[in-house]
């Protein structure tokens, strides 16, 4: 850092007689407070996690109802905040950061345990990532929002307590995510039905969980696995047709050499994100790489 000193051996006013004066200081001007810093730090967490939300809602969170746009606006405000934070230092817009955080983690946990508006959230290297951004932007922006206070330190350690507690339950979820409806089990087979939903006569499985096909499939292979199995659970087994169900019913043979059923053609889904019969919320969702679509009956 470059110093500037000046010393005048000169009197300033001859009249008052001699004066020396001595003035230390820096061009660069005083260095940055730590709330700024604190600022700064947020500033980039909220970045990040907004990115990482942004990327997830143009590859498909999209299409999904009120989820869709809840994102956008998420996304919307992380950038906003991350900009208004440092730039204008106040704790207010600290205070809001730091609850738009904890509140998207909150939202977040709601999704993977129990749902959150017909969508049922799986475990996923984003949604970890970003939860453990969303703590940390808590913790640094709340902190930023006492720093410099008489009373930072009592505050700071239940900003902390918060912190801690906020990570295990972000654990727990992560350990213990609501029960995916499972792959219906091959050994004896099982029977699809035919439902009339919205006038639409569609496909359901033996329990009435409506039927889903995905568009990037072929008629021999399926190409979803890993989360995308686990957000659309393959139908196993040797399918057979119940009352109303006609067109080609046959089999895959999935990479763990399970047998997938297939109707003309398409290999079969549920959906999480379908609890009862009669849901269709699935349709038309353009998540894990193509479009999902209903399962119309052929005549």
């Amino acid at each position: 850092m470059t110093g500037i000193t000046i010393l005048l051996h000169i009197p300033l006013n001859p009249g008052a007689g001699g004066r020396v004066m001595t003035v230390v200081g820096s061009n660069w001007g005083a260095s940055l407070p730590r709330r700024s810093w604190y600022g700064i730090a947020g500033a980039a967490l909220l970045i990040a996690s907004g990115a990482i939300h942004l990327d997830l809602y143009l590859t498909g969170y999209n299409s999904i109802p009120t989820i869709g746009w809840l994102f956008l606006l998420q996304i919307i405000a992380a950038f906003a905040l991350a900009v208004v934070i440092p730039l204008t230092g106040l704790r207010l817009a600290y205070a809001a950061g730091a609850g738009f955080a904890i509140s998207t983690l909150g939202g977040y946990l709601l999704s993977l345990k129990i749902g959150l508006f017909g969508f049922t959230e799986v475990r996923t290297t984003a949604g970890i990532v970003a939860g453990l951004i969303d703590v940390a932007a808590f913790a640094v922006l709340a902190a930023g929002a006492v720093s410099g206070l008489e009373l930072a330190r009592r505050v700071v350690g239940a900003v902390a307590a918060v912190s801690v507690v906020a990570l295990g339950l972000t654990a727990v979820a992560l350990a213990t995510p609501k029960t995916q409806p499972q792959p219906t089990a091959s050994s004896g087979g099982q029977m699809l039905k035919a439902r009339d939903i919205g006038g639409v006569n569609l496909l359901t499985n033996a329990k009435g969980l409506t039927l889903y096909w995905f568009a990037p499939d072929t008629s021999t292979k399926s190409v979803c696995y890993g989360s995308c199995a686990a957000y659309w659970p393959p139908v196993t087994g040797t399918p057979s047709a119940g009352l109303g169900v006609t067109g080609n019913l046959g089999t895959i043979t999935r990479t763990n050499g399970a047998a997938q059923a297939t109707y003309d053609g398409h290999p079969l889904y549920t959906y999480i994100g379908d609890s009862a019969s009669g849901q269709d919320s699935g349709n038309n969702l353009n998540l894990n790489g193509g479009l999902w679509h209903i399962v119309v009956i052929t005549g």
